[in-house]
C-alpha cells in the first residue's frame, strides 16, 4: 500500500509539473482543475488501514475520470487485492 501511495503521490506530481511545463501561462488554472479531479484524500493516507484504502481508492478514481491514466492503467488498480 505504501508503495502505490508513493506511485501516486509522483503521478500527481509529475503531472501537475507536466501540465504546468505545457501550459505556460495557465498553469493556476491546470492546476486547479487538476487539484478537483485528483482532490486531497490521498494526504496523509499510508495505505496501513482500511480507511487509508478507501482515501487511495477516492483518488485512483479521481485520476480516471479526469482520464489522466489509460483505461488499462484504472483497471490494474485494485488488481491483488482479495
Amino acid at each position: 500500500m505504501k508503495r502505490l501511495c508513493n506511485r501516486l503521490l509522483a503521478v500527481a506530481t509529475l503531472t501537475a509539473a507536466s501540465m504546468g511545463a505545457a501550459c505556460g501561462t495557465s498553469a493556476p488554472a491546470s492546476v486547479a482543475g487538476f487539484k478537483q479531479a485528483v482532490g486531497t484524500d490521498l494526504i496523509g493516507a499510508r495505505g496501513a488501514t482500511a480507511a487509508d484504502q478507501r482515501k487511495i481508492d477516492r483518488t485512483v478514481v479521481g485520476i480516471c475520470a479526469a482520464a489522466v491514466w489509460s483505461k488499462a492503467e484504472c483497471s490494474r488498480h485494485g488488481e491483488g487485492r482479495g
